[in-house]
């Protein structure tokens, strides 16, 4: 059972969350402050967090540095009364996962939980790491290396490769790839997918040309068959 810790100081509002997401079947922790929130992410194991921004003590922005500051990795969805696109970007540049905005309706609220829920678990099964014809992936300290020679990829590439490993033999479509590594209501065009996996096959394919583990499927997507 997925634990969520609520961060939201309307009583109406943080009520409301918590019958919902237990009715969904989650362990709910509710707290009203940002300094509550700091502490309690801290001193307790959590899936996700629902972090309102406007909050006394310290505000989501604040909370959101502070987790990340100490290595917290747990997903983090931000609750605003504001739909301002500087604000988000805030966020996300703090180390938020996701953004709703003020008012939401209880239906995209749980779509958003349950695909940063399984974004998470997928990065979980590979903490462990993988390995492949000379290339070695550690996706917990972040790393690749290919015949022992340190290969860097950007964040989102060690999301693609994430799923792509959780997901071997698999056919994942574009949609599926934008949803698992760009977030859940994301636009990316298949020509800027398409260019994403180009430069991830470059990094692990031994002839990028002529690709042996990322694999296309004409009209369905990518297969992994690492």
């Amino acid at each position: 059972m997925s634990r969520i810790l609520i961060v939201e100081d309307e009583p109406g509002i943080a009520l409301g969350l918590e019958d919902d997401l237990r009715m969904e079947g989650y362990e709910v922790e509710t707290v009203a402050d940002g300094n509550a929130a700091s502490r309690r992410a801290q001193e307790a194991p959590f899936n996700l967090i629902v972090l309102d921004v406007m909050l006394p003590g310290k505000d989501g922005f604040e909370v959101c540095r502070e987790l990340r500051r100490h290595g917290l990795r747990t997903p983090i969805l931000m609750l605003t009364a504001k739909a301002q696109e500087a604000e988000k970007v805030m966020g996300f540049d703090l180390g938020a996962d996701d953004y709703v905005t003020k008012p939401f309706g209880t239906r995209e609220l749980r779509a958003r939980i349950k695909a940063l829920l399984r974004r998470a678990a997928v990065e979980t099964n590979c903490e462990e790491g993988y390995r492949f014809d000379g290339v070695e992936v550690d996706f917990e300290r972040g790393e690749l290396r290919r015949d022992g020679r340190a290969i860097e990829l950007t964040p989102l590439e060690f999301k693609l490769l994430a799923l792509f490993v959780h997901s071997r033999g698999r056919v994942l479509s574009r949609e599926r790839l934008v949803e698992g590594a760009w977030g859940r209501g994301t636009f990316a065009s298949d020509r800027i997918v398409d260019n994403h996996i180009a430069n991830l096959r470059k990094k692990i394919e031994p002839d990028p040309a002529n690709p042996r583990y990322l694999r296309n499927l004409r009209g369905l997507g990518y297969r992994f068959d690492g």
